[in-house]
């Protein structure tokens, strides 16, 4: 195993000083954080134990941390045989600290990489920095395009969640989940079975939340269908209703749309405020985004001239209380944030028409108190971050 160390230093001078949307009293600020290659994920977080917001990224088979508040540029770990195409963070250890946690698509493989941990009086993390120890999660769930952490069993602990898209190997077209406990220790993650090749299609990412209101988290996913597809099997979105026991692989399967062209991305949230689940969804394999009223799943689509939105966040940013939605859409180009009236009516408030990506996070990114963008572009080759400025 190599590790590199390149140190880039990119100020806040490559900042866009001007409104992205001039005119719009609610504009937002786009900051370059890199620059330099296709960049499929990214993923936000305090990795250095100071306080600030920190990202690490994954382009050109280098998984790379960007140290706030000037985004000196570190190489974590270099492979090129390991595209990463998603990612997450998670105190895997339970020593203070977050790691980092990405999957390759096919073969399929899910690594950690450990925090050495960081001294927060030091004036050069960078320098400071140990190295970050790789260690296996699983290889033998393929077609991974998609990582969620989320506590599936209710034990008070965080659990990572994937998906199997691939029809091959001994999980094809599955979902499942794992059990971190004991691996602080040296122990295996535990893995389960949730979907157990049921999920056909090419599925894409993953939602967690409770949609039937028994007090247990559901696991939720999307299949994009298309040309590479078998015939007929996917444009759907479903989930898996928990049982009494999330161990066990008695999940049961409830269809919500199966007339979804390039179903990605989907999140359980109250999008109407009338107490009850829905669920936010993109298609990020075709175009526009929509949602699902529950208990009944009626579908009400927005966003249509979004192509390709192959990415979704949601939060409330404009701070009147309700859920709003983003995505940058790898096709169109196009970054927009869909403002919620409150009653599942969203208007499109356009941030750019330059910028590309696979993922996108939605974060307080500068310690103001209001939520904030993180766009990993692939096609446009950077990562950045829109600076949310409405209560300003």
């Amino acid at each position: 195993m190599r590790f590199l160390t390149l140190l880039v230093s990119f100020v806040f001078g490559l900042t866009l000083l001007s409104p992205v949307l001039a005119g719009d009293p609610t504009a937002w600020i786009k900051h370059t954080i890199y620059e330099g290659g296709n960049c499929q994920t990214a993923i936000a977080g305090d990795f250095t134990g100071d306080g600030l917001v920190d990202v690490i990224s994954h382009s050109s088979g280098q998984v790379h941390l960007h140290i706030a508040p000037d985004w000196t540029h570190v190489v974590l770990y270099e492979n090129r045989m390991q595209q990463c195409i998603h990612s997450e963070a998670m105190d895997v250890d339970q020593d203070g600290d977050l790691d980092y946690i990405c999957a390759r698509y096919n073969p399929g493989l899910i690594a950690w990489l450990e925090n050495p941990g960081y001294n927060s009086s030091s004036e050069n993390k960078a320098e400071a920095r140990s190295e970050w120890k790789w260690h296996l999660v699983d290889d033998q769930v393929h077609g991974i395009h998609g990582l969620l952490v989320g506590d599936v069993n209710l034990d008070g602990h965080a659990d990572l969640i994937a998906n199997s898209a691939q029809p091959v190997g001994e999980f094809p077209e599955s979902v499942v989940w794992y059990d971190r406990i004991g691996v602080e220790t040296g122990q295996p993650w535990k893995r389960y079975i949730p979907a157990n090749q049921d999920a056909p299609g090419l599925s894409h990412y993953l939602g967690l939340g409770d949609v039937n209101h028994d007090g247990r988290p559901d696991i939720l996913t999307g299949a994009k269908g298309g040309p590479m597809a078998e015939p007929g099997s996917g444009d759907w979105f479903a989930w898996w209703e928990a049982p009494d026991d999330p161990t066990t692989k008695g999940w049961s399967k409830h269809l919500i749309s199966d007339d979804e062209p390039g179903a990605t991305n989907l999140f359980v949230v109250d999008v109407n405020g009338d107490g009850k689940n829905d669920v936010l969804a993109s298609r990020g394999h075709g175009s526009g985004l929509c949602w699902f009223a529950g208990p009944d799943m009626k579908r009400t689509n927005f966003g249509d001239e979004q192509i390709a939105p192959h990415c979704l966040a949601i939060a409330d940013f404009d701070g009147d209380g309700d859920i709003d939605a983003a995505t940058c859409a790898k096709d169109s180009m196009t970054t927009a944030w869909f403002e919620n009236d409150g009653s599942g009516s969203f208007r499109t408030h356009q941030l750019d028409d330059a910028q590309a990506a696979y993922d996108i996070r939605s974060i307080d990114m500068d310690g103001d108190g209001d939520v904030d963008l993180v766009v990993a572009g692939q096609a446009s080759k950077n990562v950045v971050w829109y600076e949310n400025r409405m209560s300003e």
